[in-house]
C-alpha cells in the first residue's frame, strides 16, 4: 500500500484466487476506521466466480474457474479471470450531503471517466430509455440502476456494503472477451484492445483525475 495525497493505494497486478481477494476486500472493509484516509484497490483474479452475500455458494452446482467465494456485497454470480477489479474503502463523510444513489453515482465517477478517455460513451442503465432494471442470479444478465452501460452493453457491475461511518464499493471491469454464456461484454467486444497492465495504469489516472488529486 502506498499512500498519494490523502488517499491509500493498493495494486495488485498479479492474479489472485477469488478467496483471497474477498478475504482482502472484507478485510480491508472490517479493519478501516472512520476517519482514516479512503483505501482505493486494483487487483487480478485467477478465472474463479464470486456469489453475493445472499446467495448460498455451497448449495450451488455452477462451477467455473479454479476457485469461488461469496462478496460482502449483493448481486448475483459474477465470473473472473478477464477483468480487473476495484475497491473503494471510504469514510460515509466522503460522500456526506449525497443520498445513497447519489454516492453511488459519485464513486462511481472514475469509471465513467475511463471509459470516455478510451473514446466510448458509458450511461447508467437508469438513464437509458429502452433499458429494463431486472434483478438476476447472475450480474451481467440483469440491469441494475447504476450498471455502465455501452452502446446498448451493459459492461461490468457494482455494489455496495455501508456500515455506520463507512461504505465498500467494489465492482468489475471486463478487459478481455470471454468464452461463456454468463460472462457479459467486454471492451474486446467494444472494439477496445487494452493489456491488464495499461487498463490498470489508466483506471489509476482516472482515479486521480476524478477525484483531482
Amino acid at each position: 500500500m502506498r499512500q498519494i495525497k490523502d488517499y491509500d493505494f493498493i495494486v495488485d497486478r498479479m492474479p489472485l484466487s477469488a478467496e483471497a481477494n474477498m478475504q482482502k476486500d472484507r478485510e480491508l472493509f472490517e479493519n478501516f476506521k472512520g476517519n482514516a484516509p479512503p483505501v482505493f484497490r486494483l487487483y487480478r483474479w485467477e478465472e474463479s466466480f464470486t456469489c453475493g452475500v445472499s446467495q448460498k455458494l455451497e448449495e450451488m452446482d455452477f462451477r467455473y474457474g479454479k476457485s469461488s467465494a461469496k462478496r460482502i456485497t449483493g448481486g448475483g454470480i459474477l465470473l473472473h479471470g478477464h477483468d480487473i477489479s476495484y475497491s473503494i474503502i471510504c469514510s460515509s463523510d466522503f460522500v456526506k450531503g449525497k443520498s445513497v444513489k447519489e454516492g453511488y453515482e459519485f464513486l462511481c465517477g472514475f469509471l465513467m471517466d475511463f471509459y470516455r478517455s478510451l473514446g466510448l460513451k458509458p450511461s447508467f442503465a437508469k438513464d437509458l430509455e429502452g433499458i429494463e432494471l431486472q434483478k438476476s442470479s447472475f450480474c451481467q444478465v440483469g440491469f441494475e440502476p447504476y450498471d455502465i452501460i455501452i452502446d446498448g452493453k451493459k459492461i461490468g457491475g457494482n455494489a455496495q456494503k455501508r456500515a455506520r461511518d463507512k461504505i465498500l464499493q467494489h465492482g468489475s471491469i471486463p478487459i478481455k472477451k470471454i468464452d461463456h454464456p454468463q460472462g457479459g461484454y467486454s471492451l474486446e467486444d467494444l472494439g477496445v484492445y487494452l493489456s491488464y497492465d495499461e487498463a490498470t495504469d489508466m483506471l489509476l489516472e482516472s482515479f486521480l483525475s476524478a477525484y483531482r488529486l
